[in-house]
């Protein structure tokens, strides 16, 4: 019975590995059906002198937009049909945007330099 321990173990080992792989590597690749189509955020870096970022989409219906700073934390929040977003209370830094729109949601990084 000692002797077969090391031939298990390989045994265990190669059928571990012989499966399909991880459910990640299913979908990658292929675009996510679920997103924003045509979103776009611009200017990207942003400089301190500038206030307004717009966001672009191909569909003119309303967009939530949310800040959040790198910790997770909400800085604010808007609604809007028009493409810009005002940025002037922000300051320098990285933060994360999360925009929905027709109950989809993207996130993009945004720097403020």
């Amino acid at each position: 019975m000692k002797k077969y321990y090391f031939f298990y173990l390989v045994l265990a080992f190669l059928f571990l590995t012989a499966q399909n792989g991880f459910s990640q590597d299913a979908t990658f690749g292929t675009p996510n059906k679920y997103s924003i189509e045509g979103l776009s955020v611009f200017p990207n870096p942003v400089s301190n002198s500038k206030s307004v970022v717009f966001i672009t989409t191909k569909s003119k219906a309303l967009k939530r937009v949310e800040i959040y700073d790198v910790l997770g934390k909400k800085i604010t929040a808007a609604v809007s049909t028009k493409k810009e977003l005002d940025i002037s209370s922000l300051t320098s830094g990285v933060y994360i945007l999360k925009i929905t729109e027709n109950s989809i949601s993207e996130t993009r990084k945004l720097v403020i330099r």
